[in-house]
């Protein structure tokens, strides 16, 4: 009996153990970008690819018909679907993978630096109406992810979504992008994929592959001091602490935060602050630097009896470096760098008829603090307003040293070209937009050569020698008597020179559209529009060159 359960036992784990053994058949994947509502570009071979099982059968049904592969020793594969018109909704079956409501038409790159990324909803002061009343499903963005890799071109990207030209939606577009591909639609009538792969202030070296490196061995040679991680990420643990440090420093000597009553309650006493005009300069230096940290800030506004528990709307301009914003008291909203416009909404019953106190809590990290001119600085409540310009009451609330710098990985050379363009390397683009250049304006002296390399780099990417770019011309910036203005000027001809001299490539008018106190200009369809005007102009050409063959 004992030698029969003994047996029993071993036959049962022997049973077990080769069961745990059988490898689990692991299931085809697809890049993220291959999901339901996605674009695929008409009349251009589309080709599906992925991962599986080396040797696995990969079979894709479409329009009925079966397109079989095997996965090679890798596990890598791709099949090549025929050329599509303009048309769909469609279905794909890829083994037991579905992709639903996918479309063909035509598919653009949207690259570059934080004016090809900034989003519609910080263009609704100048076509919120617009905006509001527009939908098309029949175009979709994806915005691929911001990251990046020093060690090798990436095949995928974590998960992202199709999304068509909805209410719900819209505002997360880029501005550019999107009207960009209402233009486009509204010329052709076909559907309008935008893939935006851009990230603000990123130079164009770190667009670049490392073979387009290999002429630039500054850059490459940067590159290679980011591709151990641990050591990229002791530098982001060690700039995480020091910041964390400055602030902790920053809220303890801040005596507006801890002297009672609080420097923004309604009832502060500020008669012993210095008055200042909102755009004097000489509140944030001591005469020769600047002073850094925290400075406060009080006006009283008097507001008519009808706005007596209403809703308002503070507008603050932009202001230089971060605020936090109190109405009689009542925290209404802080914004955490310079550029976006501070648009905060003020709730209902916090404004009274009469006097009312505004107090803004301004943070500098480094350079001189203000207030940028020529921006709206308004409480707004129905169709009233009250102005916010003028004398202010000011006083310095922790004086800092400039707050520790930190490292922007994603402008370092190589890096968002292996994590945000390599994976898209099998698609097929009618056209790449590029908005970017800001960021090189310094190094204005390489850039033809660099641009010009990019250009050539992608188009052996996407396999495409024919592959359009279309070059935004960086906007006017800066105030005219601004020493650092004709570096601007000169920038753009560097642009022009790039276009000049690669085949397919044309330069966007945009300079007449800048505005020289902030460096993201709101009219983004102006500059979209003649982007759209150009490209159908090439496409016409294109076509009607078929039509003679």
């Amino acid at each position: 009996m004992k030698i029969e359960l003994v047996d029993k036992v071993r036959l049962g784990v022997t049973v077990l153990f080769c069961f745990c053994c059988i490898p689990l058949v692991a299931k085809v994947k697809l890049p993220a970008f291959f999901s339901d509502g996605m674009v695929l570009q008409r009349e251009r071979p589309a080709i599906i690819w992925g991962v599986a099982d080396p040797g696995e059968k990969v079979e894709i049904v479409f329009l009925k018909k079966n397109y079989q592969t095997i996965a090679d020793e890798k596990g890598d594969w791709k099949i090549a679907l025929p050329a599509q018109k303009a048309g769909g909704p469609y279905s794909i079956q890829v083994n037991d993978i579905a992709l639903n409501d996918v479309l063909f038409g035509d598919v653009w790159l949207c690259s570059g630096q934080s004016n090809m990324e900034l989003p519609v909803r910080r263009v609704m002061d100048m076509f919120a109406d617009e905006i509001n009343d527009y939908e098309n499903k029949m175009i979709r963005h994806i915005k691929m992810p911001n990251t990046y890799n020093f060690k090798a071109p990436q095949t995928d990207v974590s998960a992202v979504q199709w999304q068509a030209v909805t209410k719900q939606d819209v505002m997360n577009y880029s501005a550019l992008a999107y009207f960009f591909a209402k233009a486009m639609y509204d010329k052709t009538n076909v559907p309008v994929g935008i893939i935006n792969a851009s990230w603000g202030g990123t130079p164009v070296e770190s667009w670049m592959s490392e073979e387009a490196m290999q002429p630039y061995p500054k850059y490459l040679h940067d590159k290679w001091r980011y591709e151990n991680d641990d050591y990229v990420q002791r530098i982001k643990q060690l700039e995480k602490e020091d910041a964390h440090r400055w602030n902790v420093a920053l809220y303890k000597g801040d005596n507006g935060l801890h002297e009672q009553p609080l420097w923004y309650a309604s009832d502060f006493d500020d008669s012993g602050w210095q008055t200042v005009d909102l755009f004097s300069t000489g509140w944030g230096s001591n005469g020769l630097n600047p002073i850094n940290g925290s400075h406060w800030f009080r006006k009283t506004v008097v507001v008519p009896e009808t706005w007596n528990g209403k809703e308002a709307t503070l507008r603050l301009g932009c202001v230089v470096d971060a605020d936090s914003v109190f109405v009689n008291g009542v925290f209404v909203g802080t914004t955490s760098y310079q550029y976006p416009p501070r648009i905060y909404k003020v709730p209902a019953g916090v404004l009274k008829s009469g006097e009312n106190n505004v107090t803004v809590r301004l943070i500098s990290n480094g350079g001189y603090p203000h207030f940028v001119k020529e921006k709206p600085y308004k409480l707004i409540s129905g169709d009233g307003e009250v102005s916010l310009e003028g004398n202010w009451k000011h006083q310095v609330g922790s004086a800092m040293p400039q707050a520790p710098s930190s490292t922007f990985f994603n402008y370092k050379p190589i890096g968002l070209y292996n994590a945000m363009i390599a994976p898209l390397r099998n698609l097929a683009f009618n056209g790449v937009i590029w908005y970017q250049g800001e960021s090189n304006v310094s190094k204005r002296n390489e850039y033809v050569d660099m641009l010009s390399s990019m250009i050539a780099d992608w188009r052996n990417t996407f396999a495409d020698q024919e592959l359009p770019f279309y070059i935004i011309e960086i906007a006017d910036f800066l105030a005219p008597d601004n020493p650092e203005r004709p570096a601007w000027a000169e920038f753009r001809q560097t642009q022009a020179q790039v276009a000049a001299k690669n085949y397919k490539t044309e330069l966007i008018k945009n300079s007449d559209l800048g505005e020289w106190n902030d460096i993201h200009p709101l009219d983004k369809k102006t500059v979209a529009n003649r982007a759209a005007d150009c490209a159908w102009k090439d496409m016409q050409t294109k076509s009607n060159s078929k039509k003679k063959k």
